[in-house]
């Protein structure tokens, strides 16, 4: 018969095994969806809690990978929902020609259709965002959704305003085109 300690130094053991192993590639997932670094490091955290509290209530998973990366959709997920339904709203302010994909989405305060409508679209912003080259996604997510300024990126990463406009521009492209392309089944003609 085990020992209530042998089996939480078994759990132990299997925790710090699944935070050596995939601990760096989970990281590197987050960091291609996640500009910010320290809301990267929030969510790693996050997930390597929710394993801790896992074993500990006596429920791990079968699939300790495939949960990691599974619970840190759904976090970044949940970082992207509280941030964008202020940020898609309002208009970039220090380029008055820059896109904004706010025009495109139903106000939450117009009806239980617009709300769910809405909320159809941010799912498939997601998506599409996830499909954007990495350079795209970091400036239209710093931007759009950190509401950082272009200066600011320019400064941080060396590269130039107009190339980060370039890209941004891109992206929004991109992104209206995909979320059209989503309405058009639903397109009276």
């Amino acid at each position: 018969m085990q020992t209530k300690e042998s089996a939480l130094e078994r759990q132990d053991i299997s925790i710090a095994e699944a935070i050596t192993r995939d601990g760096p590639r989970l990281r590197r997932f987050v960091r291609s969806r996640v500009f910010d670094s320290a809301d990267v490091e929030d969510i790693v955290q996050d997930v390597f809690y929710e394993l801790i509290e896992a074993y500990r209530l006596l429920k791990p998973a079968e699939q300790v990978t495939a949960w990691l990366f599974r619970v840190a959709r759904n976090r970044i997920t949940d970082l992207f929902r509280r941030r964008r339904d202020v940020s898609l709203d309002e208009h970039a302010s220090d380029d008055e020609s820059a896109d904004s994909l706010g025009d495109l989405l139903p106000s939450p305060d117009a009806g239980p259709d617009a709300l769910f409508a809405r909320k159809v679209l941010l799912e498939a912003l997601e998506e599409a965002l996830d499909e954007l080259p990495q350079s795209q996604r970091e400036v239209f997510l710093a931007h759009e959704i950190d509401g950082r300024s272009f200066k600011e990126l320019s400064d941080e990463t060396g590269t130039s305003v107009n190339t980060l406009l370039s890209r941004k521009r891109y992206a929004v492209l991109y992104l209206r085109d995909r979320l059209k392309r989503m309405e058009e089944p639903y397109d009276e003609d």
